[in-house]
């Protein structure tokens, strides 16, 4: 068998440790053949590809980012895509595809396999962790950790110069980064895609957090929206999924915050840092488990399934239903930890 591998959307550390496991695995127990597809669905489109064995994927496991590449194409919005797709997979006599990537690129894969008969395994990616039927996807641990280290580095600024520090995360329509980091580096204002948020109450948490004596921390994930006003935006161009580019929420709620206390405000946009460098250890580890089991699954012939995280065991699901809907933030959750703010 000869299996295709392309990696697709938004890059993050633990995409080569997928690739690594899938490789090594796939030849050394099942004598698979592989191919790697550039720069995702793109690569799929156009027939641009390279050659994937053991000696390619060795030393890749600490590296962040992927050696295939990515984009955000969508064969759906390309002319004649899923036609070329089809034809380059006959042209490089591929047998099966092992899709990784997060709601958009799984979201291809579930729509190939499903109407068009193209043999597809998922394996979840996206460090907004916003997938359903996965506990975890690899990717946001490392998101996580470095933007804690961020808000900890920031609350000694903020304290020397007693100005508020607002911080913003990624996360378009779940705020799980903006959730575990703030927690975990002790911010004062967690604000998520999942809560609009009243500016005159920020203020007031503010207000009273320097009533303590301390410099507040206040973390907001890009895609979060005040109750009176709507998402705040770069820019208004989209992608091939029709997604707008976010960022500008922090600047703005900081100039806010600053006109209604009188107290200076700054913005640190973390943006892309999150995404890049070495995985952290739990990413390798997850990441590998994902590779492995789907792999399994294209032996098996099990295809239109994508591998998850369930507690500690790795299990199949079908692809659609891990894209039917994101998985967002319990308002009772973001309740509970509402005892820090202010």
């Amino acid at each position: 068998m000869k299996v295709g591998v392309l990696t697709g959307g938004g890059d993050c550390p633990g995409l080569n440790a997928v690739i690594r496991a899938v490789v090594r695995k796939g030849e050394q127990e099942y004598g698979c053949g592989f191919v790697g597809f550039k720069d995702g669905w793109r690569g799929a489109v156009e027939g641009r590809t390279v050659p994937l064995d053991i000696p390619a994927v060795r030393g890749i496991l600490p590296r962040g980012g992927t050696i295939l590449g990515s984009s955000r194409t969508n064969p759906f919005t390309t002319e004649h895509g899923v036609r070329d797709i089809k034809e380059n997979l006959a042209k490089y006599e591929v047998d099966a595809l092992v899709a990784i990537g997060g709601e958009d690129t799984l979201g291809v894969a579930a729509r190939l396999h499903g109407e068009y008969g193209i043999p597809c395994v998922g394996v979840p990616k996206t460090i907004d962790n916003d997938l359903s039927a996965t506990d975890y996807t690899f990717g946001f641990d490392t998101a996580v950790g470095i933007a804690t280290e961020a808000i900890d580095r920031l609350h000694t600024t903020a304290e020397s110069h007693m100005r508020v520090l607002v911080v913003e995360v990624m996360g378009r329509h779940a705020g799980w980064i903006a959730l575990h980091s703030g927690l975990a580096g002790g911010a004062n204002v967690i604000l998520v895609p999942e809560q609009r948020f009243d500016v005159d109450q920020v203020c007031a948490w503010v207000t009273s957090r320097f009533k303590a004596s301390y410099a507040p921390i206040v973390v907001v994930a890009e895609g979060a929206m005040p109750k009176d006003g709507d998402m705040v935006l770069k820019d208004g161009t989209k992608d091939s999924f029709g997604h707008v580019r976010l960022s500008g929420v922090g600047e703005w709620l900081a100039k806010e915050i600053e006109a209604r206390t009188g107290k200076e405000a700054r913005t640190t946009v973390l943006g892309h840092i999150q995404r890049g460098g070495t995985p952290s250890a739990f990413d390798r580890w997850l990441a590998t488990r994902f590779g492995l089991h789907a792999i399994d699954a294209v032996h098996d012939g099990d295809f239109g399934k994508m591998v998850a995280l369930k507690g500690t065991d790795i299990v199949r699901v079908p692809i659609a239903d891990a894209t039917a809907k994101l998985k967002t933030v319990d308002p009772a959750l973001y309740q509970e930890v509402g005892v820090f703010f202010g």
